[in-house]
């Protein structure tokens, strides 16, 4: 059965290949630049505060627009965004790879989640107008969702490997290939569909992705400035005046970008607010992790990517077991232990050291990977329980902003903690470092200098993974205390986007 005005292809295996492909190109990003950060900032001259922006920049303007970029397509024609959004994709990821400055390099990665944010929602929408009803389109989301979650672990491998054999710049260099490939394909394979009558929420997207983009700023600005400074203050005000336009501006567009009614379910909110914590856990986790592993432990970039597959494997093997389960026991008891497990693992990770091996990393990411395993397939099936069809795709889609906005704010926040404790720790040993100089000469000195440098930065690192572990907990009791138990009846047995939340 084909949707109005659209014409259905018959390749359909190609055309799966092709919005499969372009959402882990899309989820790849995510986490392929973290392996990179290192190399960018020594190159580009990042500030350890700053450096933060090349992450932020994507995954801000990525969850803040997916709303926006999801409602081009049923405006516009599915097939002709899904074009669209990659090729500002492509074409960034060539001007980010040739960068030379740094805000050359944040601009391009402005314009990547421009793209991804109109390619994203687009392709799954692809996959439920392309695909007949039945074992066709379950089999294609089931193909879909796998890039999806692979997305996150190949980024990790995968940047290790590109910047350890060429350069950083190749992890953004890699997507150019790709996306050619997939806008010659796409024309071809790809069902056309004419747009429909209705307008785009302008005024609302811009407001709350500015919002959301000056509080990052000052929260990243105010380690260096203080947060007193007139800058500091003048973007937190900024930030809550446009928030609330936002909310104003929702409650009065006729078709807004976020339906404010949509959020009065009371499990579909506390799901959305578990979701928003656990990604700034998560997002937060990488980042700070990956600085241990090559700046304090130096490991290559290789070595780092590899170091990491221990969790994608934890949430891929422990989602498949609870989404076979859920059926038995429902969504709620794997929501409420998920987060606490993730806690649990970000606590343990917080007792490392500047002389800790991989055998004490090992363990907390295992914890961290059974914990989101167990909470990703319910929080989805839990976001689009009760929903009808016409609301499915603004649920999924919500859910997935949650995680991006999140983990742009909580990587901001726990980036300022780590900065606020190494720098308070480097003036408690202001008068140790001066004894270290003054007592000895040459190459001893240096050695001291260096350790205790090293010393306070691993001090940093173990109070964002502590700041992680709250977060965690907070996602715990808000879904203990606000998500409640559903009848076995309203977890749907497949849910639209179950398994395209990625690791990052």
């Amino acid at each position: 059965m084909t949707t109005s005005g659209q014409t259905r292809p018959r390749g359909l295996g190609l055309a799966l290949a092709v919005i499969a492909t372009a959402q882990l190109m899309v989820m790849l990003d995510l986490t392929i630049v973290n392996i990179a950060l290192p190399s960018m900032q020594r190159e580009l001259g990042f500030s350890t505060t700053n450096v933060t922006w090349v992450i932020d920049a994507y995954v801000l303007v990525f969850g803040g627009l997916l709303l926006l970029g999801g409602r081009t397509g049923d405006l516009f024609g599915r097939r002709r965004m899904f074009v669209v959004g990659i090729g500002l994709f492509t074409a960034a990821s060539l001007a980010g790879g040739l960068a030379t400055t740094q805000s050359w390099l944040i601009a391009a990665r402005s314009v990547q989640g421009i793209g991804a944010a109109i390619a994203s929602p687009t392709a799954l929408a692809l996959v439920a107008t392309t695909f007949p009803e039945g074992s066709p389109r379950n089999r294609a989301m089931a193909i879909y969702a796998g890039m999806s979650g692979a997305g996150g672990a190949l980024g990790l491998l995968l940047g290790g490997v590109l910047v350890d054999m060429a350069s950083w710049r190749w992890v953004l260099f890699v997507n150019v290939p790709i996306g050619v490939g997939l806008l010659l394909l796409a024309p071809f394979v790809l069902p056309s569909s004419a747009g429909r009558r209705g307008r785009l929420d302008l005024p609302g997207a811009l407001t709350v992705s500015g919002g959301m983009a000056l509080l990052v700023y000052g929260l990243v600005r105010a380690p260096s400035v203080g947060w007193s400074d007139a800058g500091t203050i003048t973007a937190f005000a900024a930030a809550a005046v446009l928030l609330a336009t936002f909310v104003l501006v929702e409650a009065r567009s006729p078709q807004p970008i976020l339906p404010l009614a949509f959020l009065g379910h009371r499990n579909r909110a506390g799901g959305y607010a578990v979701m928003m914590l656990l990604g700034a856990a998560m997002l937060s986790l990488i980042f700070f992790l990956t600085q241990f592993l090559q700046d304090v432990l130096h490991y290559s970039a290789i070595s780092a990517g590899l170091a990491y597959l221990p969790l994608p494997f934890a949430v891929g093997t422990v989602g498949l077991v609870v989404s076979r389960q859920i059926k038995r026991f429902g969504t709620r008891p794997f929501l409420t232990v998920g987060p606490l497990i993730v806690a649990g693992g970000l606590f343990w990770l917080s007792f490392v050291t500047s002389s800790s091996g991989y055998s004490v990393v090992l363990g907390p990411l295992l914890l961290v990977g059974l914990g989101m395993g167990m909470s990703f397939v319910p929080l989805t099936l839990n976001a689009v329980a009760g929903v009808g069809n016409h609301e499915s795709g603004l649920a999924s889609a919500l859910l997935n902003t949650s995680q991006q906005v999140g983990g742009s704010i909580g990587l901001a926040a726990l980036v300022t903690v780590a900065a606020t404790v190494t720098r308070d720790r480097m003036s408690q040993v202001t008068g140790a470092l001066h004894g270290a100089l003054g007592a000895s000469r040459g190459a001893g000195a240096t050695t001291t200098l260096h350790q205790l440098t090293v010393n306070a930065t691993v001090r940093g690192y173990q109070a964002a993974f502590l700041g992680g572990a709250i977060v965690a907990g907070a996602a715990f009791l808000i879904a203990l205390l606000v998500v409640r138990a559903q009848g076995r009846s309203a977890t749907p047995a497949v849910a639209p986007a179950a398994e395209s939340i990625s690791v990052a």
